[in-house]
């Protein structure tokens, strides 16, 4: 008789491999969705009006940036304005007044300070008024100042005309640099 050792207990027999569906050919399920979405899921994204209210300031952001970038070497304007000075000289009918200054008298006492001066464009509109200003009395002639504010520049040409006694047409180069000289009698 012989003594054996004590055998050790067999191990549970294997179950055989698993092959993937995938390879099998059968359909996949999907797992199966929770219930409930996971704590914290709820309301991820910004509210309609948060949103509105952010797109407004990116928007706006980007319209400011825009303008910015193409205003930044740009020169400031030049006035698109200018005023017409010059001088116009009655040589009939003028007499000194009590001031030292003038006026014309007769056939020509429409003309004195304040008398209206009109300055048209090329196309016969009027573009700007003003006013004859002081006057200075020398040998029967009277002499005054025009002066006429925010004359539209632009133009080729431009007519002026004091009170209602005919037009007088300038260049505009002549008009800008103050070149008027009319005279009346």
């Amino acid at each position: 008789m012989s003594i054996s050792a004590p055998q050790p207990p067999a191990e549970p027999p294997a179950e055989p491999p698993t092959v993937p569906a995938e390879e099998t050919g059968a359909p996949v399920e999907p797992p199966p969705l929770p219930a409930e979405p996971p704590a914290g899921a709820a309301g991820k994204g910004p509210s309609p009006l948060l949103a509105a209210l952010l797109g407004l300031v990116a928007g706006a952001g980007l319209v400011g940036g825009a303008w910015a970038y193409t205003n930044r070497d740009t020169a400031p304007a030049e006035p698109a304005v200018f005023t017409l000075i010059g001088t116009f000289t009655l040589t009939e009918g003028a007499i000194r007044t009590d001031d030292d200054g003038c006026r014309g008298t007769g056939g020509y006492d429409d003309i004195a300070a304040g008398t209206s001066v009109t300055v048209y464009d090329a196309a016969g509109g009027v573009a700007a008024t003003g006013s004859l200003g002081e006057s200075e009395y020398s040998i029967g002639a009277c002499a005054f100042i025009v002066t006429v504010k925010d004359v539209p520049k632009g133009e080729k040409y431009y007519q002026v005309e004091v009170s209602h006694r005919g037009k007088v047409q300038l260049s505009a180069k002549e008009a800008e640099a103050g070149k008027l000289a009319v005279s009346l009698g």
